[in-house]
C-alpha cells in the first residue's frame, strides 16, 4: 500500500470521530446531571421556605400580636378571643401607640372618657390616660368594654360592635327606630356607613382569626 493510500485510510477511519462523540455525550450527561442537581437544590430550598413565606404573608395580611394578653382577657371576661383580635385588627391593625384624630388611644382605640369610665367601673383607681399606651391595660380595658356591651345588648355581637364604634346612644336610638317599625335592627339598617363597614370588617376578621390562628388564640 502506498504512503498516500495509508494516509487516506487513517483520515477516513471512524475511530477518532466515535471517541469525540462519546466525549461530547459524556460532557452533556455531566451538564444535565449538574443542572438536575441545581434544580433539586432550588426546589428543596423553595419547599423549605414555603412555611416561612406563608407565615410572612399571613402576618402582613392578618397580623396578630399580644396573643397571650388576648387569651388571658378573653378567659377572664368570658369573650371570644377571635372577637377581641378582630376588634384590634379593625381599630389599629395591631400597631401599638396609635392615636386617632378623635383622641382614641392604643390597640383597641379607647377614648380617654371611655377609659376613665371603665377605670371607675372596674376599680382602676390608679389609672392614668397614658396607661392606654401599654398593651396590657389597653386590651384589658377594651375587653372590659366589650363585656359590658355584651351584657347591655344581650350578646348580640353586631349591636355590640356598632356600639363600640358609634356609641351606645346612637345604637339605642337605632334600636328604638327599628322597634317602632316592628323590626329588629339589622346591620344593613344602620344609618352610619362607617359603622356598617366596621361591623362587617370585625365579623369577617373574627372568622379569619378563628381559622388561621386557632392554636395561638387557644381555640
Amino acid at each position: 500500500m502506498s504512503t498516500r493510500t495509508a494516509a487516506a485510510t487513517r483520515r477516513s477511519s471512524p475511530a477518532p470521530r466515535v471517541a469525540e462523540r462519546r466525549r461530547r455525550a459524556q460532557l452533556r450527561r455531566r451538564r444535565l446531571i449538574a443542572i438536575a442537581a441545581a434544580v433539586g437544590v432550588t426546589l428543596a430550598a423553595v419547599f423549605a421556605l414555603q412555611p416561612i413565606f406563608h407565615h410572612a404573608v399571613r402576618e402582613i395580611a392578618l397580623p396578630l400580636r399580644h396573643e397571650d394578653i388576648i387569651r388571658q382577657q378573653a378567659r377572664d371576661k368570658g369573650l371570644d378571643p377571635a372577637l377581641i383580635a378582630g376588634v384590634i385588627y379593625a381599630e389599629s391593625h395591631f400597631i401599638d401607640g396609635r392615636t386617632s384624630s378623635a383622641g382614641a388611644e392604643g390597640l383597641m382605640q379607647l377614648t380617654p372618657a371611655t377609659a376613665q369610665y371603665i377605670a371607675h367601673k372596674s376599680g382602676g383607681t390608679a389609672f392614668r390616660v397614658s396607661d392606654l399606651g401599654t398593651a396590657q391595660v389597653n386590651i384589658a380595658y377594651g375587653a372590659f368594654y366589650l363585656r359590658y356591651l355584651m351584657a347591655r345588648y344581650g350578646s348580640d355581637v353586631p349591636l355590640v360592635l356598632a356600639a363600640y364604634n358609634a356609641g351606645e346612644g346612637n345604637v339605642d336610638k337605632w334600636i328604638a327606630q327599628a322597634r317602632a317599625k316592628d323590626k329588629a335592627l339589622d346591620i344593613s339598617a344602620i344609618p352610619f356607613g362607617e359603622t356598617r363597614s366596621y361591623v362587617t370588617k370585625v365579623l369577617d376578621a373574627r372568622r379569619q382569626y378563628r381559622t388561621q390562628y386557632r392554636s395561638e388564640l387557644g381555640l
